[in-house]
């Protein structure tokens, strides 16, 4: 197909979209009239990652523009959707008991709407046993769907009855949804969808399907508009950015789009995640340098230290390939901030693979790193590996990793000490008279400030490192 039908095919979509989404505010407001015309809320609830906050920036969108007032508090909603996670299993197991709260709350409230979507929700058995064993859900949909949320949410509000739609997968990318963003002066931007890399141990291939790149142009149009209405931070989110643009029907690097990025006037700093090193090419690395307007952070996840749970992990790299990779990083970018993903209690995993983790955290120096224990998903060839590690070993190898991870940070964390950066002022602090904000190194800062710096800017001499974050004076 190309590029002509499919985008005459993705804007009859986005029409008729928005045609269920004018169904949906005529119901809202037939509902709000025969309840007084009391304002209906709604409250999205989300877990996992920045993918999933970005997707519930649109659900909040689709919301408001049907005519719903936002919430965070449940007990005062009228419509509750969970955006769910299953990188992990306790994030399944969360979901399941919040749903049981919700049995209460809709005893109260027995208009009240309920609605699953997200990740979870690609896992037939999950969906099978929320359909059998939690009445309380009266809409359930997936990743691969979530574009058509305005006509499911319509359907909800008119047919009066559970409404389950789940695709298996998608190629369509449907642009100009509403979205209801976070914060005024920072966004994310989805560049990709999906993933290839098929690690052994992950389920996001399984949920989020294969990689989908949106074309450059409505990413650039996405971003100026985003500049427009003031947003001085951009976040470039994929599930493997770095593999951006091969599927496209003219292919172009992460690199080039990085490039075109940071030549948007108003836009003052970029990041990105995640990248998967096997992908992360030189020309992005020298990207780093093109603008200053690039942050000086890289999160690369490397998963294990060991070379020989790293090939069962299917990462397509050994460790000495990473450590190559982080020199020639550093000797292009010299001050860059690098973190990291690491997985504790592999199948397989030995004392001294265990070791071999905690001794690569030593050498490379990460400013700081995500440490998990390893969640056996139902479905991936990880579980069904032999050799699964007892829960006591696991914990006592994590303890460690964690030990390493602190001192290490600690240190990367305290050479800044005494130079001057710009924060970008993020939020008011507990502290009175103070504000938090972030650096182009992705280290946190409280600093003398106000509400009115929410947004800015803000030269700030670093005084005090307390670990993983600082204290500073502003300049």
């Amino acid at each position: 197909m190309d590029g002509k039908m499919m985008t005459e095919e993705r804007n009859q979509e986005e029409l008729r979209q928005e045609e269920f989404l004018k169904k949906a505010a005529e119901a809202v407001e037939k509902i709000s009239e025969s309840h007084g015309h009391k304002k209906m809320k709604s409250c999205v609830v989300t877990f996992g990652c920045q993918m999933n906050a970005r997707d519930s920036e649109k659900l909040r969108g689709i919301l408001l523009a049907a005519g719903f007032e936002d919430t965070e508090e449940e007990e005062e909603a009228d419509f509750i959707i969970y955006n769910t996670c299953t990188v992990r299993e306790n994030a399944d197991q969360h979901v399941y008991g919040r749903l049981g709260r919700l049995t209460g709350l809709k005893k109260k409230n027995p208009e009240l709407i309920v609605g699953l979507c997200g990740c979870m929700m690609q896992e037939p058995e999950i969906v099978k046993k929320i359909r059998r064993s939690y009445p309380v859900v009266d809409l359930i949909f997936g990743t691969h769907n979530l574009f058509t949320f305005p006509e499911l949410l319509s359907r909800i509000l008119t047919e009066k009855k559970r409404v389950i739609e789940l695709w298996e997968g998608t190629d369509e990318i449907i642009e100009n949804l509403p979205i209801k963003r976070k914060y005024a002066f920072k966004s994310g931007v989805n560049i990709m969808f999906g993933c290839n890399n098929f690690c052994s141990y992950c389920i996001v291939p399984y949920v989020r399907g294969r990689e989908r790149s949106r074309r450059p142009e409505d990413i650039l149009d996405e971003i100026r508009r985003l500049a427009e209405d003031g947003v001085k931070e951009i976040m470039l989110l994929g599930q493997n950015v770095n593999s951006y643009g091969k599927n496209l029907e003219t292919p172009m690097s992460f690199a080039s789009l990085l490039k075109q990025v940071a030549d948007i006037e108003g836009i003052e700093r970029i990041r990105f995640m995640t990248s998967h090193p096997k992908d992360l090419s030189d020309e992005l690395i020298e990207a780093f340098n093109y603008s200053d307007k690039i942050c000086r952070h890289l999160h690369l996840p490397v998963q294990s230290g060991s070379t020989e749970i790293l090939q069962k992990m299917n990462r397509h790299y050994t460790r000495e390939d990473y450590l190559t990779l982080v020199k020639k990083i550093r000797a292009a970018v010299p001050d860059i901030s690098l973190t990291t993903d690491l997985i504790v209690g592999f199948p397989g995993e030995t004392e001294e693979d265990a070791q071999a983790t905690v001794s690569l955290v030593r050498e490379v120096g990460y400013d700081s790193a995500f440490t998990f224990i390893y969640s056996k998903r139902t479905g991936t060839p990880a579980a069904k590996m032999e050799n699964q590690i007892p829960e006591d070993v696991v914990h006592a190898r994590f303890d460690r990793l964690l030990s390493a991870v602190k001192e290490t940070g600690e240190k990367a964390s305290s050479r800044f000490t005494g130079r001057t950066m710009d924060v970008l002022v993020e939020e008011k602090n507990k502290m009175d008279g103070y504000v938090t904000g972030r650096t182009s190194h992705n280290l946190t800062v409280h600093l003398p400030g106000c509400e009115n710096d929410i947004g800015k800017l803000v030269p700030v001499r670093l005084t005090d490192c307390r670990g993983f974050y600082y204290f500073g004076e502003r300049v």
